[in-house]
Parts: structure tokens; sequence; C-alpha cells
């Protein structure tokens, strides 16, 4: 690894971003520093900077100040901050806009009169018209030159460059008509118009993007402020924060949970679809996990805090979803390309067109409001909103589906998948032992199944505990003189008989047909025995999921082909694919060799993905050109992929790609958006067709259309 590779991430508000040529030279000039790798979000306003080589936070904000921003380290305050400063610009925005409105309306509103013969005489008098337009363009307009100054002063420019650029060229040329009297047309309706209408766009750009983080402040809201915790025998109200790992908690009924904890006493029902996006609210017992913001049933609980702070589940979704949405797709390099060298283009094609219109017709005032047109058009704004915000709304509404996404790249290369490669235990299958067949003789399934647990009541193995799962509603009897063989089985004595429950071959079996059919079919067979007699056989086995067989069905419509990848033996293997409805497996794999053989797969061509759960699955999601990892799994396989799926369902895999195509689908719509606006507008002003105040309309509806178009995208739902 390199230094900046291994360095800490830092995150950071920035402000005084407007436009894409704002955030494309801050990350410019930040990756410029020593000992910093940035990666700038104009519509998360944040900046994530990989900090190494003895480069500091404060390094940071002095290098951003320097070019011409503001910036600040995201704590856990942050948001509340910054949400309630952007309240107070939001609110002084809007009456200075509804001020620009109104010293605006009588200059744009004279032009209705002055069609016609004597439309000159309904003009109002031109020195009222400059005491109308100059406030709005150094009072209202002053933003535009305060950002224009700090974008020139850090080696840059960016749509206020244009803006103060080409409604000061139409203000300063009225201007000088109006005091020295000369026989010209003035301009201040253009001027004005344009810096009302560019507000008003800013205004509906900041509400519209404010909604893009709405799935975030949503989590946020989740989590209860406060926790019923046990002191010294008594129950007392205290801050969630204040809360410990060990600490003892009540949850009463209707009420969230606090902090992630292990249910100690009572039983009930939580409603866990924040977390999973399952309606059906999942039982809970003594032993299960609660978390935190899943709202409880019916029963009170009295759980111990294991996850408190930034451990909690919920804080880890919050942060994934903000690493998440402040990621760069591989598309959106060209945009950032673009938007580099965009305003410096813009601005020597208006000084071409204003060179070419008075050098063709001679008139002065019609080459210049020609670029003014230019200018004005040619905001690159909606070309910097274009992918993020799609982003914003694409991971948000995944992590309400319970998709995690850890990164933009990731979430644009899952719709190109062409291969999938699946881990069967625990990612087809349930992942634990469940009694699938009982096959009693001369007694009935429950005493069969009750005789079977007293025997296995105590001890640890897997199948065991299978066993004693299964009777959870059959009355329990309890064994004496009880005694473990290894490799074979166990025997004692229940009710005053003398049983033994073990490997078909230690108990006379091992040719028996209806095992043998049983072990066909890739389950294990465990046989109860009273001396001689055979009181039945227990077939047990990793269960499919509900859910697997939908989820092969889905992916194959999408034309992906899946294959098996499993270490147990070939028969068992053949058993779960042929009802998952795989026809390609690969069985015997051991654990270090999963990742060749994704190697192997990726060397036939096409994208190759990887679904699984444990620990041995994460060099093979590491392997994969896009990882899935199943929710339920464990922490090296999360951390090893790309997207997580916290509902322990394939189906979440199917969720995951139709998201994946919904966002790179909208983004390519705000591509489209960005650029029409300004390969048709350019042109179109140039040749002297485009009004500037039609142009500052235009330029304030493209930033628009592009975030609406992105909001869109909540209409998207999991399963559909």
């Amino acid at each position: 690894m390199t230094g900046a590779d291994s360095g800490r991430v830092v995150e950071f508000a920035i402000g005084g971003m407007t436009c894409a040529a704002c955030s494309a030279r801050l990350e410019k000039v930040l990756n410029r520093q020593a000992g910093m790798q940035a990666n700038v979000n104009l519509a998360a306003e944040r900046a994530r900077i990989r900090l190494s080589a003895g480069a500091d936070e404060a390094a940071v904000v002095a290098a951003v100040a320097k070019a011409g921003f503001t910036a600040a380290v995201v704590d856990g305050q942050t948001r509340e901050r910054e949400k309630a400063a952007k309240l107070l610009v939001y609110h002084r925005e809007i009456r200075r806009f509804w001020i620009s409105v109104v010293l605006t309306l009588p200059l744009v509103g004279q032009m209705l009169f002055m069609f016609g013969e004597h439309g000159h005489m309904n003009e109002l008098p031109r020195w009222f018209q400059l005491a109308l337009a100059t406030p709005v363009q150094f009072w209202i307009g002053w933003r535009f030159y305060d950002g224009a100054f700090k974008s020139l002063r850090g080696g840059g420019a960016n749509m206020d460059v244009l803006v103060a650029l080409g409604t000061s060229m139409a203000w300063g040329f009225s201007a000088v008509v109006t005091l020295f009297g000369l026989a010209q047309h003035v301009y201040f309706e253009a001027g004005a118009a344009v810096i009302t209408l560019v507000l008003l766009g800013k205004l509906l750009e900041a509400r519209a993007k404010a909604r893009t983080s709405e799935a975030i402040e949503s989590l946020i809201r989740l989590q209860p402020k406060t926790a019923r915790v046990e002191r010294d025998g008594q129950w007392i109200d205290m801050p969630v924060e204040a809360l410990m790992p060990g600490d003892i908690f009540l949850v009463r009924p209707g009420e969230s949970v606090p902090v992630d904890g292990e249910l100690i006493d009572g039983e009930s029902s939580v409603n866990e679809a924040m977390l999973t996006g399952e309606s059906m609210p999942v039982g809970k017992r003594a032993g299960d996990k609660v978390f935190a913001a899943t709202a409880n049933g019916q029963g009170a609980m009295r759980c111990r805090a294991t996850g408190v702070g930034e451990h909690t589940l919920l804080a880890g979704i919050i942060r994934m979803v903000g690493e998440a949405q402040g990621s760069k797709a591989p598309v959106q390099r060209l945009a950032d390309r673009i938007s580099a060298i965009f305003v410096p283009t813009v601005c020597v094609i208006a000084l071409a067109t204003f060179a070419g219109w008075w050098g063709y017709s001679g008139d002065f005032a019609e080459a210049l409001v020609n670029a003014v047109a230019v200018l004005v058009i040619a905001c690159p704004c909606a070309l910097g909103l274009a992918t993020p915000t799609a982003i914003m709304v694409g991971t948000g509404q995944g992590a309400r589906a319970g998709i995690l996404v850890k990164n933009a790249e990731a979430l644009e290369r899952a719709e190109k998948i062409t291969v999938l490669a699946l881990d069967k235990t625990g990612t087809l299958t349930c992942g634990t032992p469940q009694v699938t067949d009982v096959v009693p003789y001369g007694l009935s399934r429950d005493e069969a199944l009750g005789l079977a647990a007293a025997l296995e009541e105590n001890s640890e193995h897997p199948l065991a505990r299978a066993v004693v799962a299964a009777t959870a509603t059959v009355n329990r009897k309890k064994a004496a003189n009880f005694k473990s063989l290894a490799g074979h089985g166990v025997e004692g004595e229940v009710d005053g008989r003398t049983l033994r429950l073990g490997s078909p071959s230690w108990l006379g079996l091992a040719d028996d047909a209806t095992v043998a059919e049983l072990q066909r079919a890739g389950k294990t067979v465990v046989v109860l025995a009273e001396g001689e007699v055979v009181l039945a056989l227990f077939a047990v086995a990793d269960a499919l999921r509900a859910t697997s067989r939908a989820a092969v069905d889905k992916l194959r419509e999408r034309g992906i082909r899946v294959v098996m990848l499993t270490g147990d033996n070939a028969a068992t293997a053949a058993a779960i694919a042929a009802e998952a409805g795989i026809a390609e497996f690969r069985a015997g794999i051991l654990p270090g060799d999963k990742a060749a053989a994704i190697k192997e797969l990726k060397s036939a061509g096409g994208l190759v993905a990887m679904v699984g759960d444990g620990i041995n699955d994460a060099p093979a999601l590491a392997a994969a050109d896009v990882s899935f990892a199943i929710g339920a799994g464990s922490d090296a396989a999360v951390e090893a992929a790309d997207l997580t799926l916290i509902r322990s369902d394939l189906l979440g895999v199917v969720d995951a790609i139709a998201l994946s195509a919904a966002t790179l689908g909208k983004i390519r719509q705000n591509l489209f958006f960005a650029f029409i606006y300004n390969v048709a507008g350019i042109p179109l002003a140039a040749m002297g067709l485009l009004n500037p105040v039609v142009a500052g309309a235009a330029m304030a509806m493209s930033s628009v259309s592009v975030v609406s178009n992105s909001l869109l995208l909540k209409r998207w739902q999991a399963g559909r």
C-alpha cells in the first residue's frame, strides 16, 4: 500500500460551492496538497479526504480557505448545525428573492408594452430603470461577485464568474447609455431578470437537494433519544449517548429499541422493517439479538446492551450510506473533466460571439446582448448535479430496502453482472441444520421427537441442536445415565427405556433403503433405537431458504449465469443445486480455493459477482468484480463486500441489481438533460436567437430538472 492508501479518512462539510466547476477545482486543489487524496461531492456539500504523510485537519481547512471555500470536520453534531444554518440562509435568500422580484417586475413588465409602432413611448424613464436595477445587480447579486472573486483568486472559474460577467456587461452598458444620454437601447431588465431567475433556480435546487438526503435524516430520526436503564435495582431514564456495553435496559410495548443488545428476559415481536425492508414482525426470545431503532411489539423486553453509539447497526448503516453518497461513480468522470474546462471555454465562446457580431453587424449593443446570453445559458450546475443527486437518492432508497451500498462504483457495476457465484451455506440455505424429515416406526412423530430431544438436550453438536429446535412445541422428557460415544452418537435412559441415537452405521442401518434415499437427497440421517429395535429416523439438512429458488429464477431471467460454490460433497451440492434451480455448481471447494474459482470465472470474460456470508468467503468477495454480503454473516464478509444485504435473503441481490439499473438510468437521463441545455443553448445564444432573460430561465431550469428527475428514484421499491 502507498502512504495515501493507508492514511485515515476524514469527512469535511464544505461551504461556498455553487456549481460543478467549484467542486472540480476544489478537488484538484486538495489533491495537489502533500498527503491529501480528496473526493468532493457537490450535491452533498462534503469532501472525504484521506490524510497521510503528516497532513492534518488544519492543513485541509487552510487549503480549502485558500481556494475560496469553507471547511469543517464532520462530527455527530455537524448535520444538526448545518441544517439550522442552511435554514437561516434559505429564509434570508427567500426574502432577497422576493425583493428582487419586486424590483425586477417593473423592468420586465415594461417590455410587454413596448411592442408596436410607439412602443418606445411606454418605456420607463431610464434613471428609474437604473435605480431599480442597481440594487438587484450589486446587493441581491453580491453573492455572484463574491463567489466569482474567490473562484478566480483560487485559480479557477465557476458559474458565478459567468453570471457576474454577463449581468455586469448588461448593466454597465445600460448605465453608460443612461448617464451620457446616448441614443441606444438599455438592457437593465436583462441583467436583473437573469439574477432573479438564477436565484429562483438556486432556491428550487436547494429545496430539492435537501430532499435527496432524506434517507439519512429519516434513519437518524428513528433512534430514540432516551433509554430506560437499570441502575442499583431501579429503572431510570437516561440519554442514549450515556449507555455503555453491558448496561441492562428495558423496552416496553410500543417503544423503539434504544441500542443494539441481547434479549435476557421476556418475549415479543419486533418490527425490523427499517433494517430489512420486511414488514412482518420478527419473534424474539431470550438469547436473540435486538437492534437500535427497531419497534417493539406487544411484550416487554429486558436486554443487555452490546453495541452503543457508533457501534450500533443503525450507526453503521448511516455511516455506510453517507460514504456511498459521497463517492463517485465512474460515469461521473466525463462530467468532471468537462466541468474543469467548461467555464474558460464558455468565456472564449462569449468573447468570440461579441467580436463576431460587432464585426458582422457593427451594432455594439446587439453583440453585447448575444455575448451575455452565451454566458448566462452555459451554467454547468446541472452537469455537476447529474450523478451525485441520483447516487444520493438511489443509495438512500437502497438503505430503506435493506441494501447498503459501500461505494457508487459498485452500484454502477451491479447492473452489468454477467456471472453470479453463490456460496451455499447461509446464502442459498438458512445456514443452520434443521430436521426436515421424521420417519417413526410404531410411535407418533411427536413422541419420537420428544425421546430424541431428551437424549440431545445437553449436547452442543449442530445435529443435536437441530433435533432440540424441532421440539419447541413438544413436551420434553429428561434423560438419565447419559453417555456420549464419539463418532457414533449418544445413549441414555428415558422413562426407564434405554435408548440410543446416532449414525446409521452404528445402529446397523448403513444399507437401509430409506436411509440411502434420504442421504441421496443431501441429508444427514440420525437413527433412534431401543436395543436392536429402530424407533425412528431423523433427516437433518441445512434447508434451502424459501426465497432462493425465486431469486435464482429472476437472476436467470436477467441473463445472469448462476454458479454455486460449496465445500460440501458432490451429492449434497447436487441436491441443493437442483432444488434451487441452479444448473452449474462446484463442490468440494476448500475455503482458500473460492477466490481462485472467482478468478477462473473472470478469465472467461464478463463481470463476475460473488455472494457470501462467512469468513471463508471474504477472499472470494474481494476477488470478485462486484460482491454482496448477506448481512447476517460475518464482519469479515461484510467488510470485504461492495454491497451488504441486511435481509438474509438472496432476493436482495435481485433488488440490488434492479436498484443499480434504475440509478444508472437516472444518471444517463440527467447527463442528457445537462448536456442538451448547453449543446442546444450555447449555439442558439451565439447566433442571436436567445434572449438573455430566456437564457437565464433555461439555465435555472436545467439544474431544477436534473435534481427533480433524480428525486423520481424515490418511486423505486424493492421486489418490483
